[in-house]
């Protein structure tokens, strides 16, 4: 993505300035899980975030800020939380239409030239979609992804057959529908008093808009029901990869009262000593995270000469390995983390500890393992000179050479 949150990139000629829309508003009541179905949970990851974790990626988007219900703040905060570049969300309204018209009307601060507009519930979105949207779209058209039908399509009216419509002409519609942002808001605002229009496309036609089709995605499903999400679970499942990763990390005892073990923090006569919060658990787990996906270690992503990181929570270095096998689609199987001191005592912590990684990971608690050793008074450990902590993981990927 992009430009910087809360700043607008100046608009060059030679290239338009995309703003991303995602429709969160709704409530989603037949999907049968007890809340908003962009909030729930499929591979370890709520909707909306799988979602926003794509458009981020998409290196065409400028901005992106997404349209919730006034009630749902809570649950918007905790499915986004650790994102970067996402804008303040917008309030929705009562129908999706009412919704996209306040989201475009927020979005005129930012002055885009093109909106993709996009629904969250459609959680499998390619980049290569949003890339293909992008380019179809300018000053004067809109765009749409479309499918060709492979059923036949009947009019039905009170339960009986009274014609057979020709599907070589009819298309299914996904999101995202993308437009010149002028045109579209201008469309919004005169179909206001209108509640026939069931998307934007047809916002768009009634104003004379024109509106291409381009080829859509097979995979960029729209869950709705129980069974949508039943059969995206199962879409995870097969074709994956396992991956193994190992992280090792070592802190010295520095003067201090308490020190931080896998996020929790353990009353202690010493603390321990770090450019960041020096949580050695964290901090080989991250390690074996980036180990398993081939991404480096903390200290590429986040130097110990750069002065932001200084005390810094190491939450954020594990977040920012989790986000990363979330953007290939992928999910951590599981962990098993090995503190290795002569004191403090872990074994008192042991649930709290793993309660605090299931939390940070997104993952089940069953899913991981916390052990705790001494080096039998051997070693640096043994003289109670620090800490040291061994991590493994397994991850699972898309089955792609290229993931």
């Amino acid at each position: 993505m992009n430009g910087e949150e809360g700043n607008v990139a100046p608009r060059s000629s030679a290239r338009p300035r995309y703003a991303a829309l995602i429709v969160a508003a709704g409530r989603g009541h037949r999907s049968g899980l007890g809340l908003p179905k962009q909030y729930a949970q499929i591979g370890g990851m709520a909707v909306l975030r799988r979602t926003l974790l794509a458009f981020q990626e998409a290196d065409e988007i400028d901005v992106i800020r997404c349209v919730i219900h006034p009630d749902d703040r809570a649950l918007y905060d905790e499915a986004v939380a650790g994102l970067s570049g996402i804008g303040e969300p917008i309030a929705g309204g009562a129908t999706r239409q009412i919704s996209v018209r306040l989201g475009l009307e927020a979005l005129s601060d930012e002055h885009p030239d093109i909106v993709l507009i996009h629904d969250a519930a459609r959680a499998f979105v390619s980049r290569e979609l949003i890339t293909r949207m992008a380019a179809a779209t300018d000053e004067e058209n809109g765009a749409v992804p479309t499918l060709a039908l492979s059923d036949s399509l009947k009019h039905v009216e009170n339960d009986a057959v009274v014609g057979t419509i020709d599907r070589s002409t009819c298309r299914a519609v996904q999101t995202p529908q993308t437009f010149p942002f002028q045109a579209i808001l201008d469309a919004h605002r005169a179909a206001a008093e209108r509640d026939d229009l069931t998307d934007d496309a047809a916002v768009a036609e009634a104003a004379g808009l024109h509106v291409r089709s381009v080829e859509g995605d097979e995979r960029n499903i729209k869950l709705t029901t129980s069974e949508d999400f039943a059969r995206a679970a199962a879409h995870l499942a097969p074709a994956r990869e396992y991956r193994a990763g190992q992280g090792f990390d070592v802190h010295a005892f520095c003067p201090g009262d308490h020190v931080f073990l896998c996020g929790v923090k353990i009353d202690h006569d010493m603390a321990l000593e770090g450019h960041s919060d020096a949580d050695v658990g964290l901090h080989a787990l991250t390690d074996a995270i980036y180990g398993a996906i081939g991404e480096g270690d903390i200290g590429q992503h986040f130097p110990p000469s750069d002065p932001q990181w200084k005390g810094a929570d190491s939450e954020i270095f594990l977040k920012d390995a989790v986000e990363r096998v979330a953007a290939r689609g992928g999910a951590i199987v599981n962990v098993d983390v090995t503190l290795i001191c002569e004191a403090p005592k872990v074994g008192p912590h042991r649930e709290a500890i793993s309660e605090r990684l299931s939390e940070m990971l997104g993952i089940a608690r069953h899913r991981i393992n916390v052990k705790a050793t001494t080096s039998e008074k051997l070693g640096f450990t043994g003289r109670r000179e620090g800490i040291a902590a061994l991590a493994a993981v397994s991850v699972a990927l898309p089955g792609d050479d290229n993931a």
